[in-house]
């Protein structure tokens, strides 16, 4: 299977905080100290906008974290196995790679990594979005958190709120 046209990029499709831990804890610890070089977003030419259904692509020069989100609860965290290079031939939409391509994203590169954050949505029995996870990275004095946004991807570059359990990966 081939997502949206991204060469050699195949999901590995988790759910819950412990299970997501078990498998990239020591990875995610171990970028800490690290710069980010660039955030790279899969753009939509014909619409001009960021597709939010294809994976995020944290750039640390050594270590490449590939971030993806799908349906309530699915995260996929893979490593190096896409080449943002590399063009992507979806045959139903026009997609590019792009690094830093949106304003909030254009100061992030260049900023070390102080620690990861796996953070839990606490939105109650109602909140169909409840439990759902988002990796957080501290950038001080810059944040990026890549979220569920309900079957796709959500970016938010500022700390953390009160709706998430914040859970501190350390080396």
């Amino acid at each position: 299977m081939i997502r949206y046209g991204i060469q050699d990029y195949q999901p590995q499709w988790l759910n819950g905080r412990s299970n997501i831990a078990a498998a990239h804890a020591r990875r995610l610890a171990g970028l800490v100290g690290l710069t980010l070089q660039h955030v790279w977003l899969v753009w939509d030419l014909d619409d001009d906008e960021w597709f939010t259904d294809a994976p995020v692509l944290l750039d640390f020069g050594a270590e490449q974290v590939e971030i993806d989100h799908q349906k309530f609860d699915d995260l996929s965290i893979t490593w190096n196995t896409i080449n943002p290079l590399r063009a992507i031939e979806d045959p139903y939409f026009h997609l590019a790679w792009r690094p830093d391509p949106t304003p909030e994203l254009v100061d992030l590169p260049g900023h070390t990594l102080r620690h990861v954050e796996l953070l839990e949505w606490i939105g109650g029995d109602q909140d169909m979005a409840d439990g759902s996870l988002a990796v957080g990275f501290d950038l001080d004095p810059a944040w990026l958190t890549v979220f569920n946004a309900l079957d796709e991807n959500g970016l938010e570059c500022q700390k953390p709120g009160q709706r998430y359990r914040r859970n501190r990966i350390d080396p």
